[in-house]
């Protein structure tokens, strides 16, 4: 558990950290280590000299020989002065000189290298060492030792030097794991708690952090996180409030459509009627009537839940065209054409998609949003008493296929082209919620394409559907009949 924790792992990066660092500066030490020792056992060896040469005519007793010797921990000393070589003091030597070693002028490497061989190879060699003399008390002085001795004396120095990194690096690594922990895990363990509290009652203000730690970060830190736990807190209230108000509206909705449903089929005795002023109103009031049930439909579409995956599929553009048509203009294959002033006598559809065109699409998904824009451009024109055409074009352009729906009706408004594909905002006909165009939209987007106004003017306006004409999603779901050309 402590290594997954962030002050553990602190902790054990600290002591690495510390050890690596001791471990720099480790062979340095033992070179110098080597160095000193070498120096000591030649001041020593100077000593005993000095002590030789203090008594008369330069004599002293085997046994005291011995002592000096010992002490000194060499094996013979060797004066040089004035050109001449003199033993000073000596005992048998186990084996001959290895190695000699001139500490007057051996180089850095060189140091390295015999330091390096004395620690890890050092064993029964005898080895010869060269100094100078400490106060000009000769030209030089050799003292002949066994490497054990220093091998000994290096490997117990390396194993103090380990102990003391490993202890230093271990109460580093305590320090900074104890002030980790205070100024920086628990403010961010306080932090992390309020975001659980929050999290299981949103709607609770009591639960929305209170920003009080010292620490400049963690402080801007509770100050977001408080500012972002308040929006939520307004953010879900405001959805709540339209939840309730969507359950209401489509409630009222669901019984306003069979209202008007009924309100429809009284209407439709109007049309036979003998008076002709009633005749004439007639079928403005049954277009009302059907403005009014589309927009229930419409309301009620968009409350349900979230539209199912595309399945996709290879749709013949201009067969979903034929079907779109008979859908928005139900009329255009009567044997007879509508009365006069029924409003819609002089919109036609224009079919004028390309045969052998295809796009992976699911149809009945891509037919909800070609019959929005028709029936939106066939509503745009009766509105503003326009004759003319709702035309349905499609083509390839590179990797896409674009759907284009034009009219001639008056253009869209300002207001409406601002918020053209925001629910309840939208609407660019009268009397419209501008739900057919957030539905458009939204089915558009889960075909990995777009739907965007590509032209509006007073001679009338455009709409481009594209979606990419190579299948981005993996067909599944529910069946659907094929429009496979």
């Amino acid at each position: 558990m402590l290594i997954r924790s962030l002050s553990g792992r602190l902790l054990l990066l600290t002591a690495a950290f510390v050890m690596l660092i001791e471990g720099l500066f480790f062979a340095p030490t033992v070179v110098a280590f080597r160095e000193a020792w070498l120096d000591e056992r030649l001041e020593r060896a100077q000593i005993a000299s000095l002590a030789l040469l203090a008594t008369p005519d330069d004599m002293v007793t085997p046994e005291l020989e011995a002592e000096l010797l010992k002490t000194a921990e060499v094996l013979n000393i060797v004066l040089q002065r004035d050109e001449a070589r003199v033993l000073i003091l000596a005992q048998p030597m186990p084996r001959p000189v290895d190695a000699t070693y001139d500490l007057r002028s051996e180089g850095l490497l060189a140091q390295w290298r015999h330091a390096g061989r004395a620690l890890l190879l050092g064993g029964d060699r005898v080895i010869r060492v060269i100094g100078l003399p400490v106060n000009g008390g000769g030209d030089a002085i050799e003292a002949t030792v066994e490497e054990s001795r220093l091998h000994q004396a290096m490997v117990a120095y390396a194993l103090r030097i380990l102990a003391m990194s490993a202890v230093i690096a271990l109460l580093t690594g305590c320090l900074i794991w104890l002030a980790l922990r205070r100024f920086l895990v628990r403010p961010m363990t306080r932090v992390i708690e309020n975001m659980r509290r929050f999290s299981e009652d949103p709607e609770d203000p009591e639960r929305v952090i209170r920003p009080d730690s010292s620490i400049a970060e963690i402080a801007e830190a509770e100050k977001t996180l408080a500012g972002l736990e308040t929006e939520l807190r307004s953010a879900l209230r405001h959805k709540a409030r339209l939840a309730a108000m969507g359950e209401a509206l489509a409630k009222v909705s669901h019984d306003l459509r069979n209202l008007l449903t009924t309100a429809q089929l009284l209407a439709d005795r109007l049309e036979g009627s003998a008076d002709p002023r009633v005749a004439r109103v007639g079928p403005k009031i049954i277009r009302s009537l059907d403005r009014a049930a589309a927009l229930c439909a419409s309301t009620l579409d968009f409350g349900k839940a979230e539209e199912p995956a595309p399945v996709i599929r290879t749709v013949a553009l201009r067969a979903l065209a034929e079907e779109v048509g008979d859908v928005v203009f139900p009329d255009r294959n009567a044997p007879e054409a509508p009365p006069a002033g029924a409003g819609a006598a002089g919109v036609r559809f224009v079919n004028a998609a390309p045969e052998g065109l295809t796009v992976p699409a699911d149809p009945d998904q891509l037919h909800r949003v070609l019959v929005n824009l028709a029936r939106n451009a066939r509503q745009a024109m009766e509105n503003a008493s326009r004759s003319g055409e709702v035309r349905l074009s499609a083509s390839r352009e590179d990797e896409t296929v674009v759907i284009e729906v034009s009219d001639q009706g008056p253009g869209l408004p300002e207001q409406a082209r601002a918020n053209l594909f925001t629910p309840f905002k939208g609407g660019a006909t009268r009397g419209g919620a501008g739900l057919g165009l957030a539905i458009a939209a939204e089915l558009a987007r889960a075909h990995g394409g777009r739907v965007e106004l590509a032209a509006s003017t007073t001679e009338g306006a455009a709409f481009r559907v594209s979606l990419p004409s190579r299948p981005r999603l993996v067909p599944r779901g529910r069946p659907s009949r094929d429009h496979a050309a």
